[in-house]
């Protein structure tokens, strides 16, 4: 029988006449093999038939390339069939097979198939390493690359040590990773493109940017992708030097840039904020032949994001005539990390309009602007959306719920988000740590930091800052000095400016001035104003208002501009009753052009904010404000308020100076959340400057009168007022 005419009659099958398969076949033809399968079979399985296995080899790579798994399983049902399984000739068929069954998800019978080979070539085992490799078995691959050496006494070529470096650098075999790169360079298969390419990943994966540049440098011949793996390694490790002198070894070549080099390289200008270098990139895309997909779009509009230019984003936004979800995602974290959060806002209403819907990614973003606006209850209606979209157990949406929550003044939904996280990194027990800390919660920061440490995690940096900050707030001195000058370099933490700052604070609050300035006289970092402001604002709170003057002279010489250190120094005097002292410093505010940014508080009742300003009479209920105002600070003087004159600074009369401190914004920001609050609801105010000594007092007496939680917060940390007393213990 002519087993090649009988074959031709179904179109849809490949013959010897048509020639092998070279193009992906479009999804018409896709779709009509499922039919000619059924042909194909009737064919083969005629007791007469026998396909010759060119033909075989040929329908095996058709069903490779189009992913048909019926029609291999029709084909390999054929092979045993017709008993060509069994000799060793018949192995390139086995090979495509095995291929077949790895590429569709089905290693384990790649495997019975390689078992059963009579003989096995090099294709065969790389066929089943690759399928290995592929589904997230590399542990296996190097287990097949050691049997392939003992057993069938066979020499690696370079793509099977392509498949090894790979498997070695996902599996983190980094002992095993060098052993076969000493082999390569024995046998000379290092100068292999592909070698050198997975060798130069496999370093990068394992974070050895020097072993990397040393084969990248060493080993002749490069390509794009050589320079793409390197160029990403470095950027990823935060090498940004080493990465732009590559940078500029590929400039210099004939190196031609795919999309990947122009993602990457955008990303190291976002890095650096090289605004100049971005742009020079982004003309030379534009006069290229490059594709400008979506990866590269979203690395435009990153890069601009991070330079400051948001103008610049939202044009390359606004030119794109398809935006898919993570082009939004990207202007909305460009508008995000610019300060920019009601834009953000905006644009993620604008996304929904466009019917396209939101990853993790997005509604991280969209909740950390949330965070930025403190508004709590469009974070719960986001919340809301999350649980529907199913993102809810994502890690790093759980990671910025944390986030909103702590710094939308709602610490314990925070933490319930945290109990009930599936899946935690170390973003996730610094959100906790941090903002526990935050909020005044030293104690339960301190037993989260335990229970971290308990579960094998390393603590960074950030978890330092977080850790050091509780010590301050509990005033464990020994424990705080031992963190930063002990425990931090041995899980290799180098002390940065936010460690020596909080241990300043310890320090100061428990009235160690003179070694706090020592300490900062002493450090190796550049400092800044704020760790001398911390400094200062102890000498404030601890009424050593010389060494405080003198502090703030140095300070001044620092930062000649610095409001911050005027109006603690200004307060020192007026503490003082330095009277000349205050209009000194005002007259020096005067010449030099600074203005003290005036103190705003706003709550919101209702979906609505409510903005107050000291002695504010604009609100629609100012008279009814003043009123509740009064009533509330007559109410408190028997439970022991007196009012604080002493923060007035003026020079006037003592009734007068009453007045003045009674219509602070924070006092008629809380009035208002008692007259239009829900029952039982906590009182959530924000304010732009330090709290008063006047409001703090009035507001722990006000929580304890009317039952309430009032939670403010200021420049400085949140307050938690309950029962009469203070989370931040009156130091702040």
């Amino acid at each position: 029988m002519n087993t090649s005419k009988s074959i031709t009659k179904d179109p849809g099958m490949v013959t010897k006449d048509s020639g092998a398969v070279k193009k992906k076949p479009s999804q018409k033809k896709m779709r009509a093999l499922k039919p000619a399968g059924n042909q194909v079979a009737q064919v083969l399985f005629k007791p007469t038939t026998f396909v010759h296995l060119n033909h075989i080899i040929k329908l095996l790579k058709v069903s490779a390339d189009t992913n048909n798994l019926i029609l291999a399983k029709i084909l390999h049902s054929h092979l045993l069939v017709t008993n060509q399984t069994s000799t060793g000739s018949n192995i390139n068929p086995l090979n495509s097979l095995i291929n077949i069954y790895a590429k569709s998800n089905r290693i384990s019978v790649a495997q019975k198939v390689f078992d059963r080979m009579p003989e096995r070539n090099l294709v065969s085992w790389y066929s089943l390493m690759a399928g290995y490799l592929q589904t997230g078995f590399p542990l296996q691959v190097l287990k097949l690359f050691k049997d392939m050496t003992l057993v069938d006494s066979l020499r690696p070529n370079e793509y099977i040590f392509a498949v090894v470096f790979s498997a070695c650098s996902d599996g983190g075999k980094a002992l095993e990773g060098r052993q076969c790169h000493g082999y390569v360079v024995k046998s000379g298969l290092v100068f292999h493109q592909y070698v050198k390419n997975a060798l130069i990943n496999m370093y990068s994966k394992f974070s050895d940017v020097k072993g990397a540049m040393r084969v990248f440098s060493l080993v002749p011949g490069y390509d794009v992708y050589s320079y793409n793996v390197v160029l990403n390694g470095l950027v990823q490790q935060g090498f940004l030097n080493e990465a732009i002198q590559v940078l500029e070894r590929l400039m210099g070549e004939s190196v031609e840039w795919d999309s990947v080099t122009y993602v990457t390289v955008f990303g190291l200008c976002a890095c650096l904020k090289d605004l100049k270098l971005g742009l020079q990139v982004h003309c030379r895309i534009l006069t290229s032949d490059a594709e400008l997909d979506v990866f590269v779009n979203s690395a435009i509009i990153n890069m601009y994001g991070k330079c400051g230019k948001v103008i610049n984003a939202r044009k390359t936004f606004d030119w794109l005539q398809v935006k898919n979800v993570v082009v939004w995602t990207g202007i909305m974290a460009a508008y995000f990390q610019n300060g920019c959060f009601e834009e953000a806002l905006n644009l993620f209403s604008e996304m929904k309009i466009n019917d396209v819907s939101p990853n993790g990614f997005t509604f991280a973003v969209m909740l950390n602007s949330t965070a930025g606006l403190f508004a709590l209850r469009h974070g719960n209606v986001l919340y809301g959306e999350i649980v529907q979209s199913g993102f809810k157990d994502h890690v790093i949406v759980g990671n910025a719920l944390i986030n909103m929550y702590a710094k939308c003044g709602d610490i314990e939904a925070a933490s319930k988000v945290f109990l009930d996280m599936m899946y935690r990194d170390c973003i996730t027990w610094n959100a906790m740590i941090c903002g526990f800390s935050h909020h005044g919660l030293g104690k339960e920061a301190m037993a989260l930091f335990h229970d971290l440490l308990a579960a094998g995690e390393c603590p960074n940096y950030v978890t330092f800052v977080g850790v050091l900050s509780a010590c301050s707030h509990l005033g464990l001195v020994k424990e705080g000095l031992y963190y930063l000058n002990q425990f931090m370099r041995q899980v290799g933490v180098e002390p940065g400016l936010e460690h020596y700052t909080c241990v300043v604070g310890l320090l100061s609050k428990a009235g160690l001035l003179d070694e706090a300035e020592e300490l900062l006289r002493s450090i190796p970092v550049e400092l800044d104003v704020i760790a001398w402001r911390t400094l200062l604002s102890a000498c404030h709170v601890h009424r050593n208002y010389g060494f405080g003057r003198r502090i703030a002279e140095f300070v001044l010489e620092m930062d000649p501009n610095d409001v911050g250190t005027y109006t603690l120094l200004s307060n020192i005097y007026a503490k003082a009753k330095r009277w000349d002292g205050v209009v000194k410093i005002r007259k020096l505010m005067r010449e030099r052009n600074i203005k003290k940014e005036p103190g705003v508080s706003w709550i919101d009742i209702r979906n609505v904010t409510h903005v107050f300003v000291s002695d504010d009479c604009q609100h629609p209920e100012s008279t009814q404000i003043y009123e509740k105002v009064k009533e509330l600070l007559a109410r408190i003087k028997p439970l022991g308020y007196i009012p604080d004159v002493t923060a007035v600074l003026h020079d006037v009369e003592e009734e007068q100076k009453e007045d003045y401190l009674s219509y602070h914004s924070e006092k008629l920001a809380i009035a208002y959340g008692l007259m239009h609050a829900p029952l039982e609801a906590p009182i959530r105010v924000f304010k732009n400057l330090r709290m008063c000594e006047d409001c703090h007092s009035a507001a722990k007496l006000i929580s304890k009168l009317t039952n309430s939680m009032i939670i403010v917060r200021d420049a400085n940390r949140f307050h938690s007022f309950q029962n009469g007393c203070c989370s931040c213990a009156d130091y702040w």
